[in-house]
């Protein structure tokens, strides 16, 4: 179970929509709004308060349990690093974020308009419909311009991800594999496992290689 769940952590993409759904109802610390409050990391511009942490761990840390159920205990959690991956993982998305600043990846208003308006959650009878998206924001403790903004950068990762991943390549192995005779299906999951993981580690790649250029602090014992 354990070299499973460490299989299933490793992935980028495990961890990537829910930091940037945490992004979403916390927000992003900057230098400017930090104030007094605990500083777990420093990552260029980006501060990631202890609160940001927390509620982005605990998030996490139901995802596993819904997942796995009551074998994901405290000593698993403790196996698995669990604290180290959630900090870490959230570090590489501020990391991103600047990185998709320097390369000049915007959203237009249309495109964050006609996302939020396809999200099933603002629906009403198959449409969207402004006073539910009013009224679920209300009940979040969300203004919409404060959702809209962080929804905008959900996007701009998105974007990021999706160029960085322009560069993996798909090999003439690859495409023989999902076209071989016989188990067709067993063959096509192959071949998506094993684009996924090429995925994995162009994506970890390039991380790694920003973060040697940006300067990040870290404070762990916080977290301890």
């Amino acid at each position: 179970m354990l070299k499973v769940m460490r299989k299933h952590a490793r992935y980028f993409y495990v961890l990537f929509f829910i930091v940037i759904l945490s992004f979403i109802f916390w927000g992003v610390g900057t230098v400017d709004k930090t104030g007094g409050v605990e500083i777990v990391a420093e990552v260029g511009n980006y501060k990631i308060t202890t609160d940001e942490y927390w509620k982005t761990y605990e998030r996490i840390y139901r995802f596993y349990r819904e997942i796995y159920k009551d074998t994901f205990d405290e000593e698993m959690e403790k196996k698995l690093n669990l604290k180290n991956m959630v900090l870490d993982s959230m570090i590489n998305e501020r990391v991103l974020l600047m990185a998709a600043k320097d390369e000049g990846i915007t959203v237009t208003d249309e495109e964050l308009q006609d996302e939020i308006a396809r999200d099933p959650a603002f629906m009403r009878n198959g449409f969207f419909d402004k006073s539910v998206y009013l009224n679920r924001l209300k009940l979040s403790r969300l203004t919409p311009e404060y959702f809209e903004s962080m929804k905008r950068q959900e996007l701009i990762l998105n974007k990021m991800r999706q160029l960085i991943e322009l560069s993996v390549d798909v090999t003439d192995t690859d495409m023989n594999a999902s076209q071989a005779p016989g188990n067709e299906q067993l063959a096509m999951l192959m071949n998506q496992s094993s684009l996924n993981e090429k995925k994995e580690k162009v994506m970890q790649s390039y991380v790694e290689g920003l973060k040697k250029r940006i300067k990040i602090k870290v404070n762990k014992d916080l977290i301890a």
